[in-house]
Parts: structure tokens; C-alpha cells; sequence
């Protein structure tokens, strides 16, 4: 509950996909960001801006065309990403997880070069 709203946390595009695939494998690592993801998903109920807010003008052009207007990210173990926007009514706020990569996927996304 946040602001006397119920929070709803969506799995969406390539987020989706990311989660089925770490739930497939049974390494340290997928269950490393797994729980991660887990003990992220239940602070963002609590409060939906918990992640860092990325500003307008850095959002990536492909998320732009798909309508997102507001995008945040949260640091997950073995220095992946979650990406995620939160959409709402008077009555329940949505927040929809965009994107869960690794670092090197983050940064090609985002157009960041390696050093």
C-alpha cells in the first residue's frame, strides 16, 4: 500500500522474458538475482520511487516509442539492472518491471562505451 493505494508489480517485455529464463536455471547466480529481484519487488509495493529516477532526456529512444514516460532503476546482485515505470489510477498504482539485465546489456541499452 502506498499512498492508500494497492501497488500491482508487472512483469513487461523483456523483463518477462528475463525472469522465466533465470527461474530455468538452477546456478548461485539466477537465484542470487532471483532473490535480489524478490526482496526489490516487495520494497516497491511499500514505496513505488524506492529506485533512482532516470532523467527524461537519457530514457532510452526504443522505451520512448513504446510510451514510457517515467523510468527508474534499482541495482540488483551480480550488478544487474531492473528497469521499470509506474503508471496509476485513484484507486491502485501499476508498476511495470521494463528490463532485467546485466550490467553489459544496461550499458549498451543506455549507449554507455566501456572504458
Amino acid at each position: 500500500m502506498f499512498a492508500g493505494k494497492e501497488v500491482r508489480v508487472l512483469l513487461k517485455w523483456q523483463a518477462k522474458d528475463a525472469y522465466l529464463e533465470l527461474k530455468k536455471r538452477a546456478d548461485k547466480e539466477a537465484t542470487s538475482i532471483l532473490s535480489s529481484f524478490e526482496r526489490v519487488k516487495d520494497i516497491l509495493k511499500d514505496n513505488p520511487q524506492y529506485g533512482d529516477p532516470i532523467r527524461k532526456e537519457l530514457i532510452p529512444s526504443e522505451l520512448k516509442r513504446a510510451g514510457v514516460q517515467n523510468l527508474y532503476r534499482v541495482e540488483l546482485s551480480n550488478y544487474w539492472r531492473m528497469l521499470y515505470t509506474i503508471e496509476g489510477s485513484q484507486v491502485e498504482i501499476f508498476l511495470f518491471v521494463l528490463n532485467i539485465v546485466e550490467h553489459k546489456d544496461y550499458n549498451k541499452l543506455f549507449g554507455y562505451k566501456e572504458l
